[in-house]
């Protein structure tokens, strides 16, 4: 399983199963307590900024989960970002940050500085205070004599704002090697006042030389790419690929993101503490240690989610005003194994037992409480998996896929009759995972195609994964006969962009005709209305 830090290894041999499935010992050693910041700050050597001598701003910039008086800014220095120490020694660098009004920085807001820690990658996070509720600010950060790009971001409304348009937009699943990150770049210039990103924000899997479909032919990747991520270098390492894409740079600089994870920022299809792969599952604690710690370097998220050993806190909400209501999931942490793995399977007794869960009581709880108290027109629940029933063919012998929230039938009825009972109006459920575009009506009965509409789902296509894809997959006949209440279907790359009123949402479907080519035009491939009050996707 790799070549893991000694306290990973130590936290193995002295914690048992019981324990680390408890995490009543496993944080204490896990939280990489030998290795934080605080045990050594206060003697740690200092570097001074004037010593590096290369951009040590090569991922550029980022901001993140919007609040209406403070902004999330992130970046994180990296000279080198396809080495294992990203071209910098192993002390602290003090970095300067500054917030303005204007882009040519002018009329400064607030400045400051921050620590970028050797033990956090020298990744930065800033949390600014004293903002302004709804507006755009322009942020850009200083190492000696290194500045960095410019980012924009936007804080979201007052609390209890009548706010009348939120723009946003939602994408998912970015495999390096299946192609170009095209709709990063047409993103950067879309009219947007916040980005949802779904999951798999990168993929464990080997990266060739050439890039796999990228076929480079004007530059090699180091080797060590070209195997699959285990250990915190071999994350931090893919973070540092991914994020050095020209195109994934432009657009975080452009708007705030809010992201959440699915299963390969970690490991394919793992559940909990059940990895994919028959390997002990304190082993594989270690390993979704690793995964979690590099994606907290590199994802502009605030301290509440800092992880602590193999456990972080990724669930989160967020408020636009009155017009939205964020709730954001994490589907993979808390879950039951999939049933007779995660394939496509006929549904039994199994997948419908009430005790499967989704999303772990505690996180349920928190969802349904925070719905009970909602006040907004729209809530937006931000997730992974596909929501809404999902038949592959329109026989009495279908099979569902068991990854899905078909695989835990029960869990999906507890969020739907949550939601009903909280009297919620304009539920939209948001979804990634599945490297094509769907829409769905959420029917109260699936199983009756007569049943009330509750709520809509949107799942966006992939930024690359799956590569070109087409407009019609050849299971389109047999789902779209099979699922009446899917509304729309579509194979290709992009992303998804919503503009909200108090009155309605209108949901676009953007696509990309190429991945494995750079440049491919963008086609605005189908939009939807759904009306405040009247749920259902009705063709703008």
């Amino acid at each position: 399983m790799g070549n893991h830090l000694p306290e990973f290894r130590a936290a193995a041999r002295r914690i048992n199963r019981r324990q680390f499935v408890t995490r009543a010992g496993a944080a204490a050693v896990l939280a990489f307590a030998a290795n934080m910041p605080a045990a050594g700050a206060a003697t740690a050597r200092r570097l001074n900024p004037r010593e590096i001598t290369k951009d040590p701003f090569t991922l550029g910039v980022a901001s993140g989960d919007p609040l209406p008086v403070t902004a999330l800014l992130w970046t994180r220095l990296a000279p080198e970002p396809y080495t294992a120490d990203s071209g910098l020694p192993a002390e602290r660098i003090e970095v300067e940050w500054e917030v303005a009004y204007d882009e040519r920085f002018a009329l400064i807001v607030a400045r400051g500085t921050a620590t970028a820690h050797p033990e956090f990658d020298h990744s930065v996070r800033v949390e600014v205070p004293g903002l302004s509720p709804g507006r755009f600010y322009h942020y850009r950060f200083r190492a000696g004599t290194w500045i960095s790009p410019a980012g924009r971001t936007r804080t979201a409304p007052a609390a209890g704002a009548t706010t009348t348009r939120l723009r946003l937009a939602t994408l998912s699943c970015q495999a390096y090697y299946h192609g170009y990150f095209t709709a990063y770049r047409h993103l950067t210039a879309e009219d947007l006042d916040v980005v949802v990103h779904l999951g798999d924000y990168l993929y464990e899997y080997a990266v060739t030389a050439a890039g796999g479909e990228r076929k480079y032919t004007d530059r090699q990747l180091p080797a060590h790419y070209d195997s699959e991520t285990v250990t915190l270098d071999d994350y931090r390492l893919r973070y540092g690929l991914y994020k050095s894409d020209p195109d994934l740079m432009a657009a975080h600089a452009a708007h705030p993101f809010i992201v959440t994870w699915d299963d390969h920022e970690t490991e394919n299809n793992y559940a909990d503490e059940t990895p994919e792969n028959d390997v002990p599952p304190e082993e594989f604690l270690l390993r979704r240690a690793a995964a979690y710690r590099a994606y907290w370097e590199n994802q502009p998220l605030r301290t509440p989610q800092q992880p602590e050993g193999p456990d972080m806190r990724l669930y989160r909400r967020l408020h636009f005003g009155q017009l939205a209501q964020f709730d954001i999931l994490d589907t993979r942490q808390y879950r039951s194994n999939q049933v007779q793995g995660a394939n496509w399977q006929v549904p039994g007794p199994e997948s419908k037992d009430p005790r499967r869960t989704m999303t772990g009581e505690t996180q349920e709880r928190w969802l349904l409480d925070g719905w009970k108290s909602s006040n907004a027109t729209w809530n937006l629940l931000a997730q992974q998996v596909t929501f809404a029933q999902r038949r592959d063919v329109p026989r009495s012998d279908f099979k569902l896929s068991m990854d899905a929230w078909d695989g835990y039938t029960a869990s999906r009825k507890r969020v739907l009759d949550g939601a009903k009972a909280a009297g919620l109006d304009n539920l939209m459920v948001l979804t990634g995972d599945v490297h094509v575009g769907y829409g769905f009506d959420l029917k109260e009965d699936f199983d009756d195609p007569k049943s009330r509409v509750v709520g809509t789902e949107i799942a966006t296509t992939s930024v690359s994964s799956g590569m070109d894809g087409v407009d019609k997959p050849s299971n389109w006949s047999s789902l779209t006969s099979a699922n009446p209440h899917m509304k729309y279907y579509n194979g290709r790359r992009g992303y998804t962009t919503f503009a909200l009123t108090q009155e309605r949402a209108t949901v676009t479907f953007n696509t990309l005709a190429s991945v494995t080519e750079p440049g491919s035009a963008l086609t605005r491939a189908a939009s939807f209305v759904t009306e405040a009050g009247d749920p259902g996707l009705t063709p703008a």
